[in-house]
């Protein structure tokens, strides 16, 4: 695709691939295998001496088209899928690091991704350091000779924290390190971190490139240089993405700008809407001018996404109050999707972690998260104001 194309083309038509047959929709490539001419053929796929697909564990044309795709919107050279978003973390890890590597990541991500590091990795001899997300101090202070990749979630999942991805890139590469963003609450629609620094952009399609909650994804952007072998450890360990699902991710990312936009917009009127409740005690929403890091935010992305969570007053009981009370509003802990969400974070995406690790990582008993979808806002406040009057 030619450079100046804009983001919405490319969404629609970056990385498509045609069959013979013509077709005009993305096709689905159903199968585990491919065939080939001749003998001396297939030797020349499997010794790399030609171009073509092999086995869909690690190549497959709808999967390549996903990730052309996503390679596009994101601005990135190159890009490796995978079966989920954690499969996309592990990937990015263990195909670039070795026993003996160090890592500092920010405290604030996904719950899944402290065992992941601090108990898998940790027995494979690569250490993690914990920090807070905006304090470059630390980011600074957590440096060690053998340090090879900073890691970040920004905005961060459930409490908004906002990390200054130019800031931590110039850390990381002055002390010959990578930065690796997990993008996955913003998407490219409203925040591009490799125009900012970074070297990697990691997501969990599962959220918004499907945007309908239908399957599981993931993804890793960045140089061909650095997804290479990434792209090895996905060949070999085998956590690949499905064509189905990867089809499935590439016929969402033709509307993501304008669904993620579109529930940015309720996120930012539900946020302001809760800041006037009298039993929310804070509500954590970058897009608030009362955010910390408001001016930051908005630097580095066009909108702060559809994540909103808050604080109740009277802990879990409280929280639990307002769940249980909600009629439209659905209980899981998944977000991205187009009918709202709400989950309470330290007893289902953080409960598998130590009360410690939450309580450092600010996840209190009163928290509530919210994924705002594409209901009319109204609609939404109605539901949790009964919760929140109970």
């Amino acid at each position: 695709m030619p450079d100046r194309q804009k983001f919405d083309t490319l969404a629609v038509r970056a990385g498509l691939l045609r069959s013979d047959f013509q077709e005009h929709s993305e096709a689905l490539f159903l199968t585990s295998s491919f065939v080939y001419r001749n003998a001396a053929e297939a030797a020349r796929r499997f010794a790399n001496q030609e171009p073509g697909y092999l086995y869909s564990r690690f190549t497959n044309p709808t999967v390549t088209m996903f990730q052309d795709r996503l390679a596009a919107l994101e601005g990135a050279e190159a890009c490796t899928a995978t079966a989920t978003g954690m499969a996309a973390i592990a990937s990015t890890v263990l195909g670039l690091l070795k026993s003996g590597d160090h890592i500092v990541s920010s405290r604030s991500v996904f719950g899944t991704v402290v065992p992941l590091l601090d108990q898998i990795c940790k027995r494979l001899g690569i250490d993690t350091t914990w920090v807070a997300p905006s304090d470059l101090d630390a980011w600074q202070a957590a440096m060690r000779p053998n340090t090879r990749l900073l890691f970040c979630e920004t905005p961060s999942n459930p409490l908004a924290e906002v990390c200054d991805i130019a800031a931590l890139a110039d850390i990381a590469h002055r002390a010959g390190a990578w930065l690796a963003v997990d993008n996955c609450l913003l998407t490219p629609a409203l925040q591009r971190p490799l125009e900012h620094g970074a070297d990697l952009v990691i997501h969990s399609a599962t959220k918004y490139l499907d945007g309908q909650g239908r399957v599981l994804a993931g993804a890793v952007c960045g140089s061909k240089a650095l997804i290479e072998p990434v792209y090895g450890f996905v060949r070999t360990a085998g956590p690949a993405l499905s064509p189905f699902n990867a089809w499935i991710c590439l016929k969402g990312m033709e509307t993501l700008r304008l669904r993620v936009e579109a529930q940015s917009r309720s996120a930012f009127r539900l946020a302001q809407w809760l800041e006037s409740r009298p039993q929310v005690s804070k509500v954590h929403y970058a897009g608030l001018e009362s955010h910390p890091q408001y001016a930051l935010a908005y630097r580095q992305a066009n909108a702060q996404g559809a994540v909103v969570s808050f604080e109740v007053k009277g802990g879990r009981e409280a929280a639990w109050k307002v769940i249980d009370t909600v009629r439209m509003i659905s209980i899981t802990a998944n977000l991205g999707d187009t009918k709202t969400t709400i989950t309470h974070p330290a007893t289902t995406t953080h409960a598998r972690i130590s009360q410690a690790e939450r309580d450092a990582a600010g996840i209190s008993e009163g928290l509530l998260r919210i994924a705002v979808g594409l209901e009319n806002v109204s609609d939404i406040e109605q539901d949790l104001a009964a919760g929140l009057a109970a």
